[in-house]
């Protein structure tokens, strides 16, 4: 186990050092063993670079904030191995950071494959939901339901080591880390800029992924000028690992076919992991279905992006704090009557006041509680509480800002204030079942 920088990644290598390096991203929750069935095969022409997400088997806790972080600290990486050129596989969050290289480092790479990837991951809400749970109840419950999410329900069954090996490389994961790299999946949304990938890519999708399933992969492809899709059979999320001799028989001729070639000079030392958990061998190895490739339809152009006026960010960060549902309501409600004070809000309250730096989020949600209980404003103190918990509040540090409250403003204002929370964090911090 090597020192890893804040602004750096915990890697391995495996393969000939004279080889073209291809580079494995990872799934949110897991480590680089998920591609441990892939490398025997892909070692045979390449230099594979695996590494881990902050946090994720045994890495350093530095989290990262954004995708577009995640990146720049793999390029960091890579420009310290002198590693110039590339291939690219990522898996989920893993396939975010291929899209960010595709976007914003063309010239880095050679060619691209997205696995159970999409230009934005499901819902804002449900990431920031997903972030509240951890930071109420740990990582348990997250593990517990990974295998569920990660598996169809006959290979769960079948291997049941597997099942355990999953659910124990969750609970190995550092709570903060996951948590930054919900946040950083809850921002990310690519759909408007697929149309400047430029490099060969390959959408792989298990078919019965119910996370990012078919649909998310062949809107990728859509966008994505010249891409190809290909299905694997009976596989869900994390299809490198349920099917590993299908996925490794496509990134095998995707990568030998449609790889841009330029000059690569590669070089570095193998830097091993901690003692993290291993996929176990199946007791059966499963049958493993012939892929089904389908030819892409014609790309969508991408879109010009001026620059932003305050309601532009206004309503960004309105949604980020409060969640897509509420304002998504607010807006449907909105008529003639309401539409200018509406605007207003968004731009003036959301779109200058919240995104100015000098407090941040947290800080902000403190202060608006605090004033929502001064007011006697209890319709919106529910809203303001869902907020404080997707900025980072814990329910302990919202019930100290209540007590403060209730020295400060009244015990009778902070009594009602207190029914309100309390029954707003039962409903968001209890885990699903």
């Amino acid at each position: 186990m090597s020192e890893t920088a804040p602004n750096t990644l915990q890697y391995r290598f495996d393969g000939p050092e004279d080889a073209p390096v291809l580079i494995l991203g990872p799934s949110l929750g897991t480590t680089w063993h998920m591609w441990d069935r892939q490398i025997p095969e892909l070692t045979k022409q390449w230099r594979v670079f695996r590494f881990d997400l902050p946090g994720h088997g045994g890495a350093p806790a530095h989290p990262a904030a954004s995708v577009t972080d995640l990146t720049t600290r793999l390029l960091a990486t890579l420009e310290g191995l002198g590693v110039q050129r590339f291939g690219y596989a990522g898996c989920a969050l893993g396939g975010a950071v291929g899209i960010e290289l595709a976007l914003r480092h063309p010239e880095r790479l050679a060619s691209l494959a997205l696995i159970a990837a999409s230009p934005r991951f499901g819902t804002a809400d449900e990431f920031r939901q997903r972030g509240v749970i951890v930071r109420t109840n740990g990582l348990d419950p997250i593990a517990r339901s990974a295998p569920e999410r990660w598996f169809t329900g006959g290979f769960a069954a079948a291997q049941p080591a597997i099942t355990e090996w999953a659910v124990q490389m969750v609970r190995t994961t550092d709570p903060g880390c996951y948590i930054a790299a919900c946040e950083a999946l809850a921002s990310f949304d690519v759909r408007a800029g697929l149309g400047s990938v430029g490099v060969p890519t390959l959408v792989l999708v298990g078919s019965e992924d119910q996370v990012t399933g078919p649909a998310e992969a062949r809107t990728l492809v859509a966008g994505i000028p010249d891409a190809r899709l290909a299905v694997v059979p009976g596989a869900s999320h994390l299809v490198p690992v349920e099917q590993p001799a299908a996925v490794t028989d496509l990134l095998v001729r995707h990568f030998s076919t449609a790889w841009q070639p330029l000059p690569d000079n590669a070089t570095g030392h193998v830097v091993m992991p901690a003692a993290v958990p291993r996929p176990p061998v199946p007791a059966v190895a499963p049958a493993q279905p012939a892929p089904v490739a389908e030819i892409a339809p014609a790309a969508v152009p991408p879109q010009t992006q001026g620059v932003p006026d305050p309601y532009d960010t206004g309503i960004k960060v309105r949604r980020e704090v409060l969640g897509d549902a509420h304002v998504d309501r607010i807006l449907k409600q909105t008529d003639a009557f309401s539409e200018d004070f509406q605007e207003l809000v968004t731009r003036y309250a959301w779109g200058e006041v919240w995104d100015r730096p000098g407090l941040d989020r947290r800080t902000r949600s403190c202060v608006t509680l605090t004033a929502l209980v001064a007011g006697g404003h209890l319709d919106e103190l529910a809203v303001h509480t869902r907020a404080a918990l997707r900025n980072g509040l814990t329910p302990a540090e919202i019930k100290e800002v209540l007590l403060q409250a209730a020295v400060y403003c009244g015990v009778p204002a902070a009594s009602g204030a207190f029914r309100v929370a309390q029954q707003v964090v039962r409903e968001e911090t209890t885990p699903p079942e």
